[in-house]
């Protein structure tokens, strides 16, 4: 994968003359320059070589004011001193962009509904191609695995810098994986996609710009991970690694001096103890002791680096310092700024876009706002398009419910089966979805690999509420007191609490399974709650029914173990079986122990992580996951769907998107730093 490249100079003294300045080539008009190892992008000395020419860098004349609104940032150097020695070079979709603006991004809440947010200034290792396919370079200039996928090498960009000047390296990326996701101080336990075979991995800095992952047993979907996932695989050592006692025997002394009980205790202000890249910041986190802090916010290498962040939103300016520019050379981002503002009820989220004060978003878009958006567009000045989306509704019974009653008859897989069959999926795709969905189960996978059979997408898909009624008859989940709903086989009172939140899924589907679920004696109550409240509930296992879209690609399954693992996902999804979970995650110390199957997943998952994906081998344990989950109904599912995709028409360089969907990150794929403003 590494390849050499000739440096500008080099290539200037072979041909004996100074080249000509370099043609604006964009995606529409590549004005006949060759396309270069990775599509809509090259690195510096390819572009200069493909096209025979000198690129002349210059900068948004608006920098320098900015970095001066990042409390703590240096004065700035010149622009050569900023960019990389190999910046990587941006081709446009459409035209080279114009600098300046505020774009406007609509949240729920403080880590509620910013995932789409984030992906517009997200940066990590490598990403996917708009085509959703192919792996490109992007902080790193390149990468090599060896023979058997158990060692993975990044070489990283020469004189890249972080947001404040200081520079960046392969020492960031062991910081990050040894001190921070390894350290049970900061990460109290570790995340699955950082293990391989279960086991840690570690790493090895080469050289100051030379990586490598040293991983266990073979994990071929570790490098798609940082392709299309959240977590950055590095954090500023320079800046976090003052406070870390590992790094610095005075950590503690230097936080207590700050106000914090120790060193670990402020580098969770900065960096939070997950790897969610949006954590608060010390200016939200700890408003009492920023002012005594270095910098308001860590280092990063984003577009753009947060200068307020308050409980009713963020304001964000260009970083100074980013590594990209387009094929004119300008250093991008085009836009100056980034204002996001936080809205938790969703009628006033949606009042927001019809008037059209929002630049862009998709996140938390359900499909039934198509029609009311679809009227206004032109008087709101926005565009909404509609894209199949990965994930579909999906709903799961709490089959650790601390109501053991409850556990009992939810544990039961002839209710889980009931509750399924009892919901008419093609009603919910008529009514809500304007009869654009495709009805399906649940089997973890979407799109769906060519190793499940199409079986398995119908299992207990079919409504057919007289089986519904007759299998909750079997296990006495009956009327006993003719009231028209049914009881627990203890007699108590079966109420259902349907707790949705609107970022997750349709309240008007949770109505009509609700409706679907009384049909055949099972009472239930629905109740609209904000993102936090659902998953402080469902976290603490307070929830009957957890629902929320679900499902994911092939290539996130081969990185990430987790929706295969209890509790079948991560804090910002949808979980079920919270008390396996606790059980698996402790070590049988706290919590109920899984019933065999679940063990038998965990060990697939393993194996399948670690198998060539397509062969024989990868397909039958592919299989086993999907039938054990599948097959016992941990989770329901209802609709593929379509969702809306919303952007200011004043918002250019934007190409249709593939999947309206959070598995690829977003807009990650499709580059938001050459998107620009244009009134």
């Amino acid at each position: 994968m590494k390849k050499t490249l000739l440096t500008s100079a080099a290539l200037a003294a072979m041909t004996g003359a100074a080249m000509a300045a370099c043609p604006a080539v964009t995606v529409s008009d590549p004005m006949g320059i060759a396309a270069g190892e990775f599509p809509q992008q090259y690195e510096l000395a390819e572009f200069q070589n493909l096209a025979n020419c000198t690129l002349e860098m210059s900068e948004n004349p608006g920098i320098a004011a900015m970095n001066g609104r990042i409390r703590g940032n240096p004065d700035m150097p010149v622009l050569a001193n900023r960019l990389p020695a190999e910046p990587l070079v941006v081709a446009p979709y459409d035209t080279i962009g114009s600098y300046g603006g505020t774009f406007n991004a609509l949240s729920n809440a403080t880590e509620a509904g910013t995932s789409d947010f984030m992906s517009l200034r997200h940066v990590n290792l490598v990403r996917f191609a708009d085509d959703l396919t192919t792996i490109v370079p992007n902080v790193a200039k390149s990468w090599s695995w060896n023979d058997d996928f158990t060692q993975l090498t990044f070489v990283l960009r020469e004189g890249h810098k972080w947001s404040d000047g200081e520079p960046f390296g392969a020492e960031d990326v062991e910081f990050w994986y040894e001190n921070l996701q390894m350290d049970s101080n900061v990460m109290e336990v570790p995340k699955g996609w950082l293990l391989a075979g279960g086991e840690p991995m570690t790493v090895d800095v080469i050289d100051p710009l030379t990586v490598r992952f040293n991983m266990p047993s073979p994990k071929l979907g570790f490098l798609a991970h940082f392709a299309n996932h959240y977590g950055q695989g590095f954090q500023p050592k320079h800046f976090l690694g003052q406070y870390h006692p590992d790094i610095n025997p005075d950590a503690d002394k230097l936080a207590q001096s700050l106000g914090f009980e120790n060193g670990y205790d402020l580098i969770k202000g900065y960096y939070g103890s997950s790897d969610w890249m949006d954590t608060p910041t010390p200016m939200l986190s700890h408003p009492d002791k920023v002012a005594n802090l270095p910098l308001d916010a860590a280092p990063t290498l984003e577009s753009h680096i947060v200068i307020s962040d308050t409980t009713e939103g963020r304001q964000f300016v260009a970083n100074p310092y980013y590594y990209k520019v387009d094929t004119a050379g300008n250093q991008l981002p085009y836009i100056n700024e980034m204002d996001e503002l936080y809205v938790g009820e969703s009628e006033v989220r949606l009042l927001k876009l019809v008037n059209g004060e929002v630049d862009y978003k998709a996140q938390a878009l359900q499909i039934d706002y198509v029609p009311l958006l679809l009227e206004n567009q032109e008087k709101g000045g926005f565009v909404v398009d509609l894209k199949p989306d990965i994930t579909m509704p999906t709903f799961a019974f709490n089959v650790t419910s601390a109501d053991l009653e409850k556990r009992k008859v939810f544990g039961d897989l002839k209710f889980r089966q009931a509750m399924s069959v009892a919901i008419n999926r093609d009603e919910i795709n008529e009514v809500v979805m304007f009869g654009l969905g495709t009805p399906q189960q649940y089997v973890g996978f979407s799109p769906s690999p060519d190793f499940i059979p199409a079986k398995w997408k119908q299992h207990f898909a079919q409504f057919d509420p007289e089986l519904a009624k007759s299998l909750l008859d079997e296990i006495g989940v009956v009327d006993k007191d003719g009231d028209g709903t049914r009881e627990l086989p203890n007699g108590d009172k079966l109420t259902l609490n349907l707790q949705v939140a609107t970022q997750g899924m349709s309240i008007k589907i949770v109505e009509l399974v609700g409706q679907n679920w009384r049909d055949v004696g099972i009472d239930n109550t629905v109740k609209e709650v904000t993102t936090d409240e659902y998953r402080s509930a469902q976290s603490s296992n307070q929830l009957d029914v957890t629902m929320y879209e679900k499902s994911v690609p092939l290539v996130v399954v081969l990185a990430n173990p987790e929706i295969f693992i209890p509790p079948f996902d991560n804090y910002f999804n949808m979980r079920t079986a919270m008390l396996w979970g606790e059980y698996v995650e402790s070590d049988g110390a706290a919590g109920v122990k899984p019933p065999e199957y679940v063990y038998t997943m965990m060990g697939d998952i393993n194996a399948f992580q670690a198998t060539p994906v397509g062969t024989p081998e990868s397909d039958a344990l592919g299989l086993k996951l999907v039938e054990n989950m599948t097959g016992n109904l941990l989770f329901i599912g209802t609709v593929k769907e379509q969702k809306p995709i919303y952007r200011s028409a004043a918002l250019k360089n934007v190409t249709p998107f593939k999947t309206a969907s959070y598995a690829y990150y977003r807009t990650y794929p499709y580059r938001p730093a050459q998107w620009f403003l244009k009134e």
